[in-house]
């Protein structure tokens, strides 16, 4: 049995928690940041952010609905990505935009592969 793709989940996971709490925790200053930006309803698109990175985050931990996980992590980054990592307006946001490219990527693999053994789906 193989704990390569456990591993790979949580790494994956970890960023996504890890954003979450960050959000979660700073939740009024990243609403205002929002506002600025001129996003409409940003307490409602925050919640729901928090909300897509938590559960997604869960499921890849888990192994639990891994490709439902993912395509709801890949449908909180694609909007995410364009709008706060637009470095052909910033070129400071280069390297975040492209390791959010970079998390897709890994999400279409596990949506390709699954969870692996070692998962809630395997079981």
């Amino acid at each position: 049995m193989s704990y390569l793709p456990l591993f790979g989940r949580i790494c994956l996971c970890l960023i996504f928690f890890q954003g979450a709490f960050g959000n979660f925790s700073d939740f009024s200053a990243t609403q205002a940041r929002m506002g600025e930006m001129g996003l409409p309803l940003p307490a409602l698109l925050l919640a729901g952010n928090i909300i897509f990175q938590f559960v997604g985050a869960i499921s890849l931990l888990l192994g639990f609905k891994v490709q439902w996980g993912a395509v709801i992590l890949i449908v909180f980054l694609i909007p995410t990505t364009l709008i706060f990592h637009d470095f052909w307006v910033d070129p400071g946001e280069r390297i975040a935009f492209f390791k959010n490219l970079a998390l897709i990527g890994g999400l279409l693999l596990l949506i390709q592969t699954g969870a692996g053994a070692v998962s809630l789906d395997s079981e």
